[in-house]
């Protein structure tokens, strides 16, 4: 296959390998009722003037299904952890014992057991997307080179190719998704 055409199909390649880890990570930041240290990744925290990643101001663990606690390396940093993880809005509520902060994750209810597979399917949908976009793009390149001169034949052969990378990619997306999903429902 041409060196160029071979390109751009590395190329899509990447942006779906992209696209599926984006997934990845927006799906772990869903909770499923179960304590998941995730969940704070993205909390910054105001760090002697500096916003600084949660998990770089103190050790994050889960010590049981229902608990997740947040021990600060600075006995100092507990207030500024808890106003950071209640200004995340993750509906979540810290408690501290002067050493760790704890934090109780609630019971899932049915009704918001449904509305978190809607959040995964929208999140699922819009990688999909981006896996169809990264294989259009292949294509346009591959007929503009049509164009100037590649072989019909091989042009067919890398359409071959990038549809189906897209449908690798799109069922790796389904198998997150239904993982997920199975997640979330589970009580």
């Amino acid at each position: 296959m041409n060196e160029e055409v071979q390109f751009y199909l590395d190329e899509a390649k990447e942006r779906m390998e992209a696209a599926l880890n984006h997934l990845e990570t927006e799906l772990s930041k869903i909770r499923a009722g179960r304590a998941n240290p995730k969940i704070l990744q993205d909390v910054m925290v105001d760090y002697y003037g500096s916003l600084t990643p949660l998990n770089q101001v103190a050790n994050i663990s889960s010590p049981d299904p229902r608990t997740i606690s947040v021990q600060p390396w600075e006995k100092s940093m507990i207030a500024p952890i808890e106003r950071a993880i209640m200004a995340a809005n993750l509906g979540l509520n810290p408690d501290n014992n002067g050493e760790t902060i704890r934090i109780n994750i609630p019971s899932l209810t049915e009704e918001r057991r449904r509305d978190l597979v809607k959040q995964s399917k929208g999140e699922t949908e819009t990688a999909k997307v981006s896996i169809r976009n990264a294989r259009r793009d292949a294509i346009e390149q591959v007929k503009k080179m049509v164009k100037d001169g590649l072989p019909e034949d091989e042009a067919k052969d890398a359409e071959a190719v990038a549809q189906k990378l897209t449908d690798e990619y799109g069922k790796k997306v389904d198998e997150y998704f239904a993982k997920k999903e199975k997640d979330i429902m589970t009580i």
